[in-house]
């Protein structure tokens, strides 16, 4: 039988409740929204928190709002209501692609953003097209807040920059005209964690030659991207032209870059060889909206 160790609960009513928990119960507790990575980890004991800080009710972090030339996204905000949402089927497909990919339905009708944020695995969906858009979490402590770029977010597996006696809030991904992106991921079956995926944003601009990339976000998962980026994929290809010759340079580097494990899902070479490929399949079809929104 799969037993957590024993552990305190408490449920918080507000944000500050939640902030005034996490200082109450020390650096060994741990929020719980979903639950869905957490709890089995727990039943494992691969995670043995001191206490669970229940945010369920915090109904105030659940919200999908453009605010300026934002989108804010509340932690607390499920899978399905991302992947429901008009707004961001309009400005951010990525996102809608690898919502529809992450796990099966109970997990996207409770898992949330901030969780997604939060367990930091390395096969994550949300991490890797969050980067592409190149979003901002704000998160709380009982001081005040800040803000983080999601690239700077994550530290390692399992790992992030929200300290003790704080809280990841909301998710703020920047609205910018004439943007397209994409998700791609391969997985063994539906509901699976990927063996690899790669997301793209690109924005477009016409010319005399063709379609030259102004700016571009890429994200890889599953791979061992650090911070889940391609840094060095997306400074080759800004200002050049959005061809089939560049996509597959840009996807040799992401393969180079990458440090993917062997493990059930496959070896090395064919971890490198599915970001190389997805890479490509991304940009690709990023690109393609592009050019039917400019058409």
């Amino acid at each position: 039988m799969q037993v957590p160790a024993p552990f305190d609960y408490a449920k918080a009513t507000s944000v500050d409740h939640a902030l005034t928990l996490l200082a109450e119960h020390g650096p060994e507790a741990r929020v719980v929204a979903g639950g869905h990575s957490l709890i089995p980890m727990m039943k494992l004991r691969l995670a043995r928190p001191d206490a669970l800080i229940d945010i369920n009710g915090l109904t105030d972090l659940a919200y999908l709002r453009v605010e300026g030339d934002e989108l804010a996204v509340g932690a607390l905000t499920r899978h399905v209501d991302v992947l429901s949402s008009p707004v961001v089927g309009e400005h951010f497909t990525v996102l809608h692609e690898a919502e529809r990919v992450i796990a099966d339905p109970i997990v996207r009708n409770w898992g949330t953003v901030g969780g997604s944020l939060c367990q930091a695995d390395p096969a994550e969906d949300l991490p890797a097209a969050l980067v592409a858009l190149n979003a901002t979490a704000v998160i709380r402590n009982r001081d005040g807040s800040r803000t983080v770029p999601v690239r700077a977010l994550h530290v390692g597996p399992y790992e992030t920059v929200v300290g003790p006696g704080e809280l990841l809030t909301e998710v703020r991904i920047p609205l910018r005209p004439g943007g397209s992106s994409a998700y791609e991921k391969v997985e063994r079956r539906a509901g699976d964690w990927g063996a690899a995926a790669a997301a793209a944003a690109l924005w477009l601009t016409s010319g005399v030659a063709g379609y030259s990339i102004d700016e571009v976000g890429l994200g890889l998962t599953a791979v061992g991207a650090e911070h889940y980026i391609v840094p060095e994929a997306e400074e080759f290809l800004r200002g050049k032209l959005a061809t089939e010759e560049n996509f597959a340079e840009a996807g040799e580097i992401a393969a180079r870059t990458c440090n993917p494990a062997a493990d059930q899902r496959g070896p090395v070479d064919y971890k490198r060889h599915l970001a190389k490929e997805l890479t490509v399949r991304a940009l690709r079809r990023a690109a393609s909206r592009a050019r039917v929104e400019e058409a």
